[in-house]
């Protein structure tokens, strides 16, 4: 699990899991903020992965010929910020139902 936390990029994994502790007392203080953490969240992983595609498709530009499993490894680590940020809005959005 860490590993995973490391490989999706610190910073924005660092400002999801805020987001998460967020949408966590929310639940319980201010249920009418729990739809914008999720979102805030969501599109923080969204742009992580963004940011981290823009940097590999730079190295790739650089390198010139990478093989398709170096593509598609890039690809699944670039995509791991988004869905952290997936679930955390789902997390929210069913916290939402319960509120």
């Amino acid at each position: 699990m860490i590993e995973l936390f490391l490989q999706g990029g610190v910073l924005f994994m660092s400002i999801i899991t805020i987001f998460l502790v967020m949408v966590g007392v929310s639940f319980y203080t201010h249920s009418d903020k729990l739809k914008t953490y999720g979102s805030l969240a969501l599109s923080s992983g969204v742009l992580g992965s963004f940011i981290g595609l823009y940097s590999a498709f730079m190295t790739i530009q650089e390198v010139g010929n990478v093989s398709p499993a170096v593509l598609a490894g890039g690809l699944r680590v670039a995509l791991i910020c988004t869905l952290y940020g997936l679930l955390v809005y789902v997390i929210s959005r069913v916290l939402h139902l319960f509120r």
